[in-house]
């Protein structure tokens, strides 16, 4: 009997320790994952993500752990709930260079013209962008000076995201973000600033 006692006696000794002790972090590495599905070009807020410890052969490369980090960032394509955020799936140069495939693109930020061309663009797709003319450069195909017309700003870029637009007049288009070697990617900045903007689908 005072063998029991001694043995209950000493198991709760044992659990108020651990009781007291700080609380041990769980073994893995910290990873920022979708809380929920998010729909492509959404600004992420703190609901969205969550983190997870993974085991280190389960981290993605390029994986994010610090969540205050994507707040407010715009999401590349759908994402599933649980699955983990990595520097290309989120809106910037990253994955600009991961869709372009050269290490020196950017994004560049489009207003279309037309509102309805923006809803048949999804993130991946490739299109050439055309300006109602005036400059041309690089893979741009000039018409006859004395008979102006559209030009070729940029072939084969990449659509990043499809944003809604900022305000929520009558027809305005959405902002259709592309990925493109720097070179045309200022031209074509510089471009949409002066001039209307569509693409065609490839």
């Amino acid at each position: 009997m005072a063998l029991r006692r001694a043995a209950a006696g000493l198991l709760v000794l044992v659990a108020l320790g651990l009781l007291a002790a700080p609380g041990v972090a769980p073994a893995g590495t910290p990873v920022v994952v979708a809380a929920r599905d998010l729909a492509p070009g959404v600004a992420l807020a703190p609901a969205d993500v969550l983190v997870r410890m993974l085991p280190a052969e389960a981290v993605p490369g390029g994986a994010l752990a610090d969540p205050a980090g994507v707040a407010g960032r715009q999401v590349v394509g759908g994402v599933r709930a649980g699955e983990a955020l990595t520097d290309v799936r989120l809106l910037g140069p990253a994955a600009a260079v991961a869709a372009a495939g050269v290490p020196d693109a950017a994004g560049v930020p489009v207003r279309l013209a037309d509102a309805g061309v923006a809803a048949l663009l999804a993130p991946g797709a490739r299109v050439d962008l055309v300006g109602a003319g005036g400059t041309g450069s690089g893979e741009v195909i000039v018409p006859d000076a004395a008979e102006p017309g559209p030009v070729v700003l940029a072939s084969g870029a990449v659509v990043l995201a499809v944003l809604p637009a900022p305000d929520r007049t009558a027809g305005s288009a959405p902002v259709v973000v592309v990925a493109l070697p720097a070179g045309l990617a200022a031209r074509v900045a510089t471009a949409s600033l002066r001039e209307e903007v569509t693409v065609t689908l490839r």
